[in-house]
């Protein structure tokens, strides 16, 4: 593997790294940071940009995923090719049939597959904003539209109120749209409200649930929506290869569903998937010891430089993913723009909360990165902003 650190340079520079940043290891990040498994040493930072903007996996595929993409080069020329049974391990893992599964080349096309399915003429999506918007955006290309409500002032999706719009444009409505954890502010909905939904809306609504971000929740009020298909509630669940898996360039998600959901999406599916990218995912869904590496070090990280700025006065979002939004106490593309004469990449702007950043989880260098570059914008910390 090209990487211009060794994991001991890596490892042996995250004391000096969180020391540099006023962090003390023990204390910051508990009992410190594991060593990696073989294959999840960190990559070098894409064009030497620290790339903290789009929630990706920084370190990438882990050497049993490239051993797996690499040993099915040979089936590039065949159309009948072995794909190591992806469909039926995806299905595995989740406790379902075949039936309820349906792959797209990343869960993003699941969400506009489903869009189209399920979305007819003048239609409508109901759902919060901000979210992740693919959904919305699906939606007005098949002249629909969207239902969207504002969150709370905890950030938490309303629930009431979302039952309440749907109930009202029952027969407007063409489907549901939750993101869980949310994109941008990484705030769950607990499984308690997600059931609530389902139970107060009429049943014959889909729900989508997009749980892109599933791996990196410890909330314990959280649970996959999973067991509700299972149950026969007309509910779609997308998930992606693309975060925990370090997939995002490889492309590869799905969506579970009934049987006769997956049906209707079958016919907007165009089977965008290489083989490489299967032979990957099989090996993902077996390589638990880099998917808990990357998740208990992205939380790690996640956990010790939102602190370090609650600690500057800097009001940061509670989040279950990987990555937290923060309020700066002005515009964000401001901030952003700074960001970048540091060479950093931070998260784009989330109409109407346009005062907060997203920032994506990256290497330990590159939250080093992050906040020697933070610590030069906002020298005072929130005092050079104004309190809220």
């Amino acid at each position: 593997m090209n990487t211009r650190f060794s994991r001991r340079h890596f490892m042996g520079s995250a004391a000096a790294a969180l020391g540099a940043l006023g962090l003390r290891p023990a204390t910051a990040l508990g009992a410190g940071i594991r060593p990696p498994p073989p294959g999840i040493a960190p990559r070098d930072p894409y064009d030497d940009l620290a790339k903290l903007s789009s929630n990706e996996n920084p370190y990438g595929p882990s050497d049993k995923m490239m051993a797996s993409m690499n040993a099915a080069w040979k089936y590039s020329n065949r159309y009948g090719y072995p794909d190591g049974d992806v469909l039926e391990k995806i299905a595995e893992h989740h406790g379902v049939d075949t039936r309820n599964i349906i792959m797209h080349a990343g869960s993003g096309e699941t969400l506009k597959v489903a869009a189209l399915a399920f979305l007819r003429h003048e239609e409508k999506v109901v759902g919060v904003e901000p979210t992740f918007l693919t959904v919305y955006r699906a939606a007005s290309g098949v002249d629909a539209d969207a239902i969207t409500r504002p969150l709370l002032s905890d950030h938490t999706q309303d629930i009431d109120d979302l039952i309440q719009v749907t109930k009202r444009n029952y027969r407007d409505v063409g489907m549901v749209y939750v993101c869980n954890p949310n994109n941008p502010t990484g705030v769950v909905v607990p499984d308690a409200d997600i059931r609530r939904l389902l139970d107060n809306i009429p049943e014959d609504i889909p729900v989508l649930i997009d749980e892109a971000y599933h791996h990196f929740v410890k909330d314990p009020r959280y649970a996959t929506a999973v067991p509700y298909i299972k149950e026969g509630r007309k509910v779609l669940v997308t998930r992606t290869f693309s975060k925990i898996y370090g997939m995002a360039g490889l492309r590869l998600g799905y969506g579970i569903a009934p049987p006769e959901m997956i049906d209707e999406m079958r016919t907007y599916t165009t089977g965008t998937i290489n083989a490489l990218v299967k032979w990957g995912g099989v090996a993902a869904l077996e390589d638990n010891e880099s998917e808990a590496w990357v998740r208990d070090t992205t939380i790690a990280l996640r956990d010790a430089t939102a602190n370090e700025l609650r600690n500057q006065g800097f009001e940061v979002i509670p989040s279950e993913t990987n990555f937290f939004m923060v309020h700066t106490g002005r515009p964000a593309s401001e901030v952003r723009a700074e960001f970048r004469k540091h060479d950093v990449a931070v998260g784009r702007d989330f109409p109407p909360m346009l005062d907060y950043l997203r920032v994506s989880i990256g290497t330990e260098e590159e939250m080093k990165r992050f906040l020697t570059a933070w610590n030069q914008i906002f020298p005072d910390g929130m005092t050079t902003t104004g309190a809220r």
